[in-house]
């Protein structure tokens, strides 16, 4: 457990600036992509092999886009390889036609973009000095000095990357079309997108949502304050398309009782299983192998024809 917490925590390496390599489609890069509110940083952006501009396709924004395509290119030589498993699934025909732009994360102001801010807020001060406290393994703090801003993080996919791709490539604009997609703390974040911006977003996938918000759940007051977020501000029921898994080895297994909460939530609020699943994976664990194996599952549930 302590090897995959230090994986977990790792800033992940921005100079690391090689295109990844795929295995159908092409990537386009946006280098530095500059913003008012965050740390700038790169944009991948994948196109199916058939792109065309006079056909329009949806639109998948996925959080830690350094991960998400070549191993060769990451930290820690594993991949989501999402290049390879959605040219599968539009081959076959399961999917709409979609882009996807992976957002990489900023490194040491990840946690502080993840975190779901209004929650935080919620927090008594005292809670909220203790958890900047909060240090990984290797005594580095796990907010790295920055405070929670995932409200401008928000801002900046929305008002800033969002306009972007609605301007430079053929994509269907609406919330119809437009998703979220991430694990661990990008699926958190994922969970945020849709309840702060339900008329941007419309659908959003939380593998391996990281509710404990840190490495510990004992005496951890953050599941609580996430899940009354979630009851408080959740789009209407069936009106979104909404996915959330666990694992139970690693890191994953801390998740069940607060996805349970989270389930309970959804329940009550009367979502239907056409438009919400939670799928839970025996002996799978916290990477992004693991995440790979079963990405097909909420790329087709959001995207499926």
């Amino acid at each position: 457990m302590k090897k995959l917490v230090i994986a977990f925590c790792i800033a992940f390496n921005l100079n690391a600036q090689e295109i990844p390599k795929v295995v159908a489609g092409t990537i386009e890069r946006l280098p530095d992509f500059k913003s008012e509110y965050v740390t700038s940083r790169n944009i991948d952006i994948w196109l199916p092999k058939d792109y065309s501009t006079t056909k329009k396709y949806s639109v998948l924004y996925m959080h830690d886009g350094q991960m998400l395509f070549d191993a060769t290119t990451t930290w820690n030589k594993q991949a989501w390889e999402v290049d390879d498993v959605m040219t599968q699934l539009l081959q076959s025909g399961t999917i709409q036609e979609c882009i996807v732009v992976g957002v990489w994360n900023g490194g040491a102001t990840r946690h502080a973009d993840y975190f779901p801010q209004k929650p935080f807020e919620q927090l008594t001060q005292k809670q909220k000095d203790s958890l900047y406290q909060v240090n990984r393994p290797n005594g580095n703090s796990v907010f790295q000095q920055y405070k929670v801003h995932s409200d401008d993080y928000l801002k900046f996919l929305v008002r800033e990357v969002k306009p972007y791709i609605d301007s430079h490539f053929s994509v269907y604009t609406d919330a119809a079309h437009t998703f979220v997609a991430g694990s661990s703390m990008g699926g958190l974040i994922s969970m945020y997108a849709i309840c702060e911006y339900p008329k941007v977003f419309g659908g959003a996938a939380c593998l391996s949502t990281h509710w404990p918000g840190v490495f510990s759940v004992e005496n951890n007051p953050i599941p609580a304050q996430f899940i009354h977020y979630l009851k408080k501000h959740l789009p209407k029921a069936n009106s979104h398309k909404i996915y959330f898994d666990f694992g139970t080895a690693t890191l994953d297994a801390l998740y069940e009782p607060f996805q349970k909460q989270a389930d309970a939530v959804m329940t009550e609020k009367g979502w239907d299983s056409a438009h919400w699943i939670t799928r839970k994976f025996e002996g799978e664990d916290h990477s992004e192998q693991a995440w790979h194996k079963r990405l097909a599952i909420p790329l087709t549930f959001l995207l499926g024809n």
